[in-house]
């Protein structure tokens, strides 16, 4: 092989390699861009859609008003709101006992935030460590029932919220099923 068929070679080589390079560095910079331009949508998106606690309480407010016209629907003088979807036939807790559950919280917009299913079934809880609304409401029911209930903010998480799931001020709803109670 001559000088010149090596540098026409060598020539290629190298031109292979800076392109290589550049085109490295080239995706690593549409990788970096398309990676910060879902950083700022998805921040912009979060934004958008945060409520704050003002806003969280007018809503729960306004859909309670509204729920309350409803058919079934049943409100306390706390201003817990109920519906039976099944009566039940065994014993009423006391706000003192432990109650055996089934269960499936909401968000006003039915996000399910939590529930047994998720679980693998059964709740056991003592009625007089839960939300207010919670303690009222199953003191209601007897054992077989399965209750729905709309929870104001002030008998639910109130002012402080629960974790990432229910912000501040949330109105709630929860269906459950008393299966059990435990004296």
């Amino acid at each position: 092989m001559n000088n010149r068929a090596i540098l026409k070679n060598s020539d290629k080589i190298a031109v292979s390699l800076i392109t290589q390079r550049y085109t490295v560095k080239n995706n690593q910079r549409r990788i970096i861009s398309i990676f910060t331009a879902l950083l700022i949508g998805f921040t912009m998106f979060s934004i958008a859609n945060a409520t704050t606690p003002e806003e969280n309480k007018k809503a729960g407010i306004e859909f309670l008003a509204k729920n309350a016209k409803k058919d079934k629907i049943i409100t306390t003088a706390s201003g817990l709101q109920y519906q039976i979807i099944k009566e039940g036939t065994g014993a009423s807790p006391a706000a003192t006992d432990t109650v055996k559950v089934q269960y499936k919280g909401t968000l006003l917009d039915g996000t399910v935030f939590d529930s047994t299913d998720q679980h693998g079934g059964s709740a056991t809880f003592p009625l007089d460590h839960v939300i207010k609304g919670w303690t009222e409401g199953v003191q209601l029911m007897k054992e077989g029932a399965t209750y729905k209930f709309f929870i104001p903010s002030e008998l639910a998480y109130g002012e402080q919220g629960a974790g990432r799931a229910i912000a501040p001020n949330q109105a709630l709803i929860f269906e459950i099923t008393l299966e059990k109670v435990i004296k």
